[in-house]
């Protein structure tokens, strides 16, 4: 695994907290060069002073609720950097709120948090791997990206839409040497639910059973750099609910009749 991340750039959004500070940890013990980016710098600070050559980890401030603040990201990036080989296209944000009382403003805050200011992102960088020969775009969906839950209807939307636009952009981009691979983690010991809005627009505060009983962010982290590696265009990371993506397929009407028997926290 250490020929493919050693050496290359790399550049992590999401990486104050959650799956995105585990891949940076991960990506630093293989040796990859460094850029890290959420919204919070003191955050970023601290994921920053955790690595093995703090020095060389490059900070880069981004909003995605705000596509200003993410071109400025884009600027910047491209001002110090002349290539991006990888990028870990993790930031985002779910949802814990029913479908019809949630206002329409709250419903495009979750798209263009995880879905416009992604493919923006994935377009610019993209841009220039296209330039420089090739690279490697990995975005972070869900099991959302596959089915639909109480509670996360826009949240689902927004990573259903992930999967149709990179399924396409993939097909385009393959010709300049650009591979694109989905991630659809399951229940990751993340604060993604502590996080997540609610119908009007604030943080649930509450974590989930679901995520607090699941795999640890490390362990997702060692998984989706070993699917990476082995160059998978799509794959699941978790435990046992990742049965739910056969179950689906081959079973849809039991696999329907499991999901209203769960709690939708």
């Amino acid at each position: 695994m250490n020929s493919y991340f050693t050496g290359k750039t790399v550049w992590v959004t999401g990486a104050s907290s959650g799956i995105g500070e585990a891949l940076v940890y991960a990506l630093d013990r293989e040796g990859a060069r460094l850029i890290i980016s959420a919204r919070r710098k003191d955050e970023l600070e601290r994921v920053r002073s955790k690595t093995s050559r703090p020095e060389q980890v490059d900070i880069i401030l981004m909003d995605l609720a705000s596509e200003a603040s993410v071109k400025d990201a884009i600027r910047s990036c491209f001002e110090k950097h002349e290539r991006v080989d990888m990028l870990f296209n993790n930031g985002g944000i779910s949802q814990r709120a029913d479908a019809l009382e949630t206002p329409t403003d709250i419903e495009r805050q979750l798209m263009e948090i995880n879905f416009f200011s992604n493919i923006l992102l994935s377009k610019a960088v993209a841009s220039v791997m296209k330039e420089n020969g090739g690279g490697h775009i990995i975005v972070t969906s869900s099991l959302m990206g596959k089915w639909g839950f109480f509670l996360r209807s826009s949240y689902a939307a927004s990573k259903h839409a992930l999967h149709g636009y990179y399924d396409c952009m993939r097909m385009e981009v393959e010709q300049y040497g650009i591979q694109i691979t989905l991630l659809t983690p399951g229940f990751i010991a993340s604060e993604i639910s502590v996080h997540a809005l609610d119908s009007s627009g604030k943080a649930t505060g509450a974590m989930d059973n679901n995520q607090a009983t699941g795999m640890s962010t490390a362990a997702c982290a060692a998984g989706i750099l070993r699917g990476v590696a082995a160059g998978k265009t799509e794959f699941g990371i978790g435990g046992k609910e990742l049965l739910g993506l056969k179950l689906r397929r081959f079973a849809p009407a039991l696999f329907e009749k499991m999901l209203r028997k769960r709690s939708a926290r």
